[in-house]
């Protein structure tokens, strides 16, 4: 190991102490009693805008010690400009807690996760124009698209057992654990080791592969393999800024499965709509009414608005902007995975599950990889182990979208 890399190493290792602490999603959710009482009073007529305590939380000492680990990086090189770039995005996390609940919490997530209308990479439509184009397509197809055996319910208790079953087989044992949480307000959470899921929600098969590919083998995957970098044991936690690419990558694997239906594109697309109007000055009990209108249930819907809200005002003009990664981060992975086809570099997508990090950071540490300094994916899904099936789709995007579509299928005009 060399002096560059030992003096970074024992700075990741700080970062890490400096980190522990600073739960973006843990802190700022709702606990299950504000759902319960919103609805109560919902089904009897009394629409009020819901109650949340927030922790007071400080964060100084954490800051210090960050930017102190920033300023001691080197910026020219690959694991400097990381460490300085994660120790922003964690200190920054660390503000916006410290003001949950005020306008400056939604400041800081903006900052953190973008704006529904910022840009698609490669200067493309907006995120919001995008998320319109999937709200249309599944307003005019969903109600063609399922079969009656994808609308059979399955209790929370029957799909834990099952994707337990899938984990223990993918990873030769009891690596993640599956358990039923009865206070937690959205469907799944996923960690390095455990996935929770909401006791008593109801399922469906699509779920239980949803969760498997996105949640499982890549959310709980990449922190497993972060946990073996001994150099950089960081590779472990999802810092804010590498959500979109790992929010991305684990969408594209839906895609490339078949594990996402037009119900789930349309849920995501919902959601950075609801981001938008909420920033646009729209309150909870709107961006609730947006969700009952779009067809879900009275707990999604308050699931749904609760994530745009977590953390900020309830009163319109902020939100906690984190889902409009999900369809940006769908479009860059999938183009940097089509660019690594092209220029022969696909060994790059698979080092990109070796731990949390962005696109930018899987091209500087190629040589790293390449020498050994950081370490291989212990695990990866049978989808990107398969490099021909994964070439081939990535080959015939790049051909189909040269294909001018305007005279086919003129019969079903």
């Amino acid at each position: 190991m060399t002096d560059a890399i030992a003096r970074h190493a024992a700075l990741d290792r700080r970062l890490v102490r400096a980190a522990r602490g600073i739960r973006l999603l843990g802190l700022a959710s709702w606990p299950a009693a504000v759902q319960h009482a919103f609805l109560a009073a919902w089904r009897q007529g009394r629409a009020v805008l819901p109650r949340v305590e927030y922790p007071k939380l400080d964060f100084a000492a954490a800051r210090t010690e960050l930017r102190a680990v920033a300023a001691a990086a080197d910026p020219g090189h690959p694991l400097g400009i990381y460490l300085r770039e994660s120790a922003g995005s964690w200190e920054r996390a660390a503000r916006l807690l410290e003001a949950l609940g005020t306008a400056r919490a939604g400041a800081e997530a903006v900052a953190l996760f973008g704006r529904p209308d910022d840009p698609l990479p490669g200067d493309g439509p907006t995120t919001r124009e995008a998320a319109h184009h999937f709200i249309q397509i599944a307003s005019e197809l969903d109600h063609e698209l399922f079969s009656p055996a994808e609308q059979v319910p399955v209790s929370a208790t029957a799909l834990a057992l099952q994707l337990q079953g899938d984990l223990d087989e993918f990873f030769g044992g009891r690596v993640v654990q599956v358990e039923l949480d009865p206070e937690l307000i959205a469907k799944a959470a996923a960690g390095a080791t455990r996935i929770r899921l909401r006791a008593g929600a109801a399922f469906s098969d699509y779920d239980r592969r949803q969760l498997f590919h996105h949640e499982a083998l890549v959310h709980s995957l990449t922190a497993l393999n972060g946990r073996n970098q001994e150099v950089l044991p960081s590779l472990a936690l999802a810092s804010p800024r590498v959500t979109a690419t790992q929010e991305g990558l684990a969408t594209l694997a839906e895609l490339i499965t078949g594990s996402i239906d037009i119900g789930r594109m349309k849920r995501i697309s919902l959601r950075t709509e609801a981001v938008a109007m909420a920033l646009d000055g729209a309150d909870f009990l709107q961006v609730f009414g947006y969700f009952l209108g779009a067809g879900q249930g009275e707990e999604e819907s308050f699931a749904s608005a609760q994530r745009v809200f977590r953390g900020v005002p309830l009163s319109g003009g902020c939100a906690f902007t984190k889902d409009t990664v999900y369809l940006r981060g769908l479009v860059g992975v999938h183009t940097f995975f089509r660019l690594a086809l092209q220029r022969d570099r696909l060994r790059l997508c698979r080092w990109l599950l070796a731990g949390k990090m962005t696109l930018d950071d899987v091209v500087r540490f190629e040589p790293l990889f390449a020498d050994g300094t950081l370490e291989p994916p212990q695990w990866l899904p049978p989808w990107i182990e398969r490099a021909g099936g994964l070439a081939g789709l990535l080959a015939f995007s790049l051909f189909a979208n040269r294909i001018r579509i305007d005279h086919i299928g003129e019969g079903l005009r």
